[in-house]
């Protein structure tokens, strides 16, 4: 069977050469005789390979050494009780910019240890927008934005200037698909599903300073400071997720890094955007200027067309589209490793469709 283009939200598409090395590598890595799955994380291949991922990633990211790189488990809603465990060290109050789901879920894992207070939000309009205007605090601990909204396809594209509180930033469905100052944010994660590799995988980059603040209670394996100290390997990692992480980090450096991704996924989303603007069938009720450059929800004008859709788009090669459950219709996640021809094929469809179902 021929590789499908995969608009899957996560776990998604990657680059093929990535795959192609880890296959290649699978039963003998670097000549070790093993799979990077068999070997033990404490041995001198496998620090090269967890080094070399940390390094490529402050190379791309531009991060300096005031910030602690963490390859901790437990997926990006696990950082929702880590953060307010590990930063409620003053007030025990957070702002929070409610723009969707994972926003919410934020919140309420926050209120399990303290204040959450909901600074903005677009929750009036069904999260079709980013507010303009909040409401923030200056006691609080920290203040927390997701940068892009996975289910409802809008993104921040300029952030909160929130002074001298520490903004956090769930990225995880954009990390690393546009340049950013890391410098503005105190705390930064993502789930590694959609732009960094393999589920499994979660990274936290975090102010150095930040860190062994953590609520008196917090267990062991949930304290930053744990992980920091032992460098990510106070247990055993998620070693096979770091290990293709690092790879796509490599494919992504090889091409020039995160300035000509940027480009490339600013290309792919107008291709879509704009076709989508001038369809009499298929809607983006997203605010135009709040658009994802990552994840694009659209519909058609009834259930029975957007699963004629579906069911059509899939048996043309083009797979997951289906919307998420809370939202419904279609949605095309267009990640850094869908290339361009992904997304011209699937605009392709959609002109055919739309021609065919008037």
């Amino acid at each position: 069977m021929n590789r499908v283009y995969n608009f899957s939200a996560g776990p998604s598409i990657l680059p093929e050469s990535v795959l192609a090395k880890a296959a290649e590598e699978m039963l003998n890595y670097n000549g070790t005789g093993m799979s990077v799955m068999e070997m033990s994380h404490r041995s001198k291949a496998y620090t090269s390979i967890i080094e070399n991922a940390e390094s490529l990633l402050r190379k791309l990211m531009k991060i300096d050494d005031s910030y602690s790189i963490l390859f901790v488990q437990g997926g990006a809603s696990t950082q929702f009780s880590m953060i307010p465990m590990n930063l409620f060290s003053k007030y025990k109050k957070a702002d929070f910019i409610n723009t969707g789901n994972w926003s919410k879920k934020a919140i309420s894992e926050a209120k399990l240890f303290g204040a959450a207070n909901v600074a903005a939000s677009s929750e009036d309009s069904n999260f079709t927008y980013i507010p303009e205007e909040y409401n923030l605090s200056q006691e609080v601990d920290y203040v927390h934005i997701t940068s892009n909204n996975t289910l409802e396809g809008t993104r921040f594209v300029t952030f909160p200037d929130t002074g001298n509180v520490p903004l956090v930033a769930d990225m995880s469905s954009e990390i690393m698909s546009r340049e950013m100052d890391v410098n503005k944010f105190g705390l930064i994660y993502a789930g590694a599903q959609k732009n960094l590799g393999p589920a499994g995988l979660t990274i936290v980059i975090v102010k150095t300073d930040l860190i062994g603040k953590h609520l008196e209670n917090t267990p062991t394996m949930l304290r930053y400071e744990t992980h920091a100290k032992e460098k990510s390997l106070y247990n055993t990692p998620p070693c096979y997720s770091i290990y293709v992480a690092g790879l796509v980090f490599k494919w992504l450096d090889d091409m020039g890094g995160v300035k000509t991704i940027e480009k490339i996924n600013n290309e792919k989303a107008a291709i879509l955007y704009n076709f989508l603007d001038e369809s009499k069938m298929f809607l983006n009720k997203v605010n135009r200027k709040d658009r994802s450059l990552m994840n694009v929800p659209f519909t058609a004008p009834t259930d029975e067309l957007n699963e004629k859709f579906i069911k059509e788009a899939e048996q043309a090669g083009l797979c997951t589209l289906r919307g998420h459950r809370l939202i419904g219709g279609m949605r095309a996640s267009i990640y850094n490793a869908m290339p361009v021809e992904g997304v011209i094929k699937l605009v392709d469809f959609m002109k055919k469709f739309e021609l065919e179902n008037k």
